[in-house]
């Protein structure tokens, strides 16, 4: 497909337009934006696209459309795991495995210390797995419960979730994003993670620090042992608790540290799920089932697996936190990301995404502007593309012969990519890592969006660092 040059200020007409709708969207729906209005505010500016590139560019509309399809396909993994993710939720807690976790989190940490120790419980799970959604979706959903119980504010709680999340799946060697930095880049695994050290490290102190002023301000409203006791004993009366049910996450850990696939790994940590159930739920499936023997358990079971499943306790905490999951609600995430796609893969196929980075690129000037421009560019991704692996991509792609001409190591690119473009995805509404996270956790993006700490100073201690030529190594100076 032979394309006209394309001028900056047309490849800014459908990016304007977006965040216009998203503003006009997010002022007049508010919470509820991202259940319709932001997914047609994504077409709209998609068409604009079209229609500019057809009319303007005179580009091919089928080759257009060719190009918007290939980038929805791109997304098609994701949804998949996303839509498994739901029924992996509410198979788990219908199993007595995120209650268990909740039971046990009342048991061993202290509200003086709740925001921290959240972070770091996620850090070392996402660690261990390699995955933020994975963290978010099982230990992030008991962590909401125990801090709602505390009396945090749900943006509080899922900020020291997603952070330790994220942090985990930054440096963990299991992690893809992990592993496609470096191959962008042109540098080994290992050689990237411990370049990261040096903007991670930091950044995880600031949001540890972070989260333990808020906890300490937050102290003296912590909840009366009563009221915790009221929460323990709702999930005794309701649940089998057993610390049995903790070897379901143990196996779906060891699967993905020997690294199996993430589908087939969550289709067994569903079946794990089922078999739980099965053997310590009977008491619960009687109850939600209008039909004695298998036949009421199989149905619950299914329609928990595909509707999510209503947990009704005496304690309202608890009701709200383990009523969801299920497919169905992971549609209007995976309706989302498909809009997105659409959207990135209009600007792609037209070069307005391409254009808008060359532009970025002639403010080049040195070795701080080059780590500047990629994390910019790394983030604007992120808010275009919709998409942390396109984050990673092109501008790995994209800069990866002006690090050269700088003479730069290639693990201050795949650091700088990671830096931005792994950790900010989470913090954009129509982006996969927010739309994912918002829907799990059941917090608006733009609610936990101030309390991420460690997603926000990640790309500020590392643009600080490459404007200070600090820890940034040449060529010559590799030791590795």
């Amino acid at each position: 497909m032979n394309k006209k040059p394309i001028s900056l200020g047309l490849s800014l007409i459908p990016l304007c337009a977006l965040v216009i709708l998203m503003v006009i969207n997010v002022l007049i729906f508010k919470d509820s934006a991202t259940g319709g209005p932001n997914q047609l505010a994504l077409v709209i500016a998609a068409c604009l696209a079209v229609f500019i590139g057809k009319v303007k560019l005179q580009l091919p509309y089928a080759d257009m459309e060719a190009g918007i399809i290939r980038s929805i396909m791109a997304a098609m993994n994701s949804c998949l795991i996303l839509l498994i993710i739901g029924s992996v939720v509410s198979c788990w807690i219908i199993a007595g495995i995120v209650p268990t976790l909740i039971w046990i989190g009342f048991k061993i940490i202290s509200p003086a210390l709740f925001l921290p120790i959240a972070c770091l419980s996620c850090a070392i799970v996402s660690l261990s797995t390699g995955s933020s959604w994975t963290t978010t979706g099982t230990i992030g959903i008991a962590l909401m419960a125990i801090g709602k119980a505390y009396g945090f504010s749900d943006g509080m709680i899922a900020g020291a979730i997603i952070s330790g999340a994220y942090f985990g799946d930054k440096m963990s060697p299991l992690s893809d994003t992990t592993n496609l930095a470096p191959a962008m880049a042109g540098t080994d695994l290992f050689t990237h993670i411990r370049h990261m050290l040096y903007t991670t490290i930091p950044s995880i102190i600031i949001a540890l620090i972070g989260f333990s002023i808020l906890n300490f301000s937050h102290s003296g409203n912590a909840p009366s042992m009563n009221q915790i006791n009221e929460i323990s004993l709702a999930l005794e009366n309701n649940f089998t608790i057993s610390l049995w049910l903790l070897l379901v996450p143990l196996a779906v850990f060891f699967l993905v540290m020997k690294k199996v696939p993430a589908l087939p790994t969550l289709i067994l940590s569903i079946l794990f799920g089922l078999i739980a159930a099965v053997i310590f739920q009977q008491d619960l499936l009687a109850s939600m089932s209008s039909n004695p023997g298998f036949m009421g358990m199989y149905g619950v079971l299914i329609g928990a697996l595909g509707e999510g499943v209503s947990i009704k306790t005496s304690n309202a905490v608890i009701n709200d936190l383990l009523s969801r999951g299920g497919m169905s609600s992971m549609l209007s995430t995976v309706w989302l990301i498909l809009c997105a796609m659409v959207f990135g893969g209009a600007l792609e196929v037209t070069g307005m995404l391409q254009k808008m980075a060359d532009s970025i690129l002639t403010l080049v000037r040195g070795t701080g502007s080059v780590i500047g421009a990629t994390l910019a560019s790394a983030i604007f991704t992120n808010a275009t593309a919709c998409d942390q692996y396109i984050a990673i991509v092109l501008p790995g792609r994209m800069f990866k012969n002006a690090y050269d001409k700088f003479g730069l190591h290639p693990k201050n690119l795949s650091r700088a990519v990671e830096d931005a473009g792994t950790v900010t995805s989470v913090l954009i509404p129509w982006n996969s890592g927010g739309a994912y996270n918002s829907g799990i956790l059941g917090v608006p993006t733009l609610t936990y969006l101030p309390y991420c700490f460690f997603n926000l100073a990640s790309p500020l201690v590392s643009a600080f660092l490459g404007a200070m030529n600090l820890t940034i190594e040449k060529k010559l100076e590799e030791n590795n």
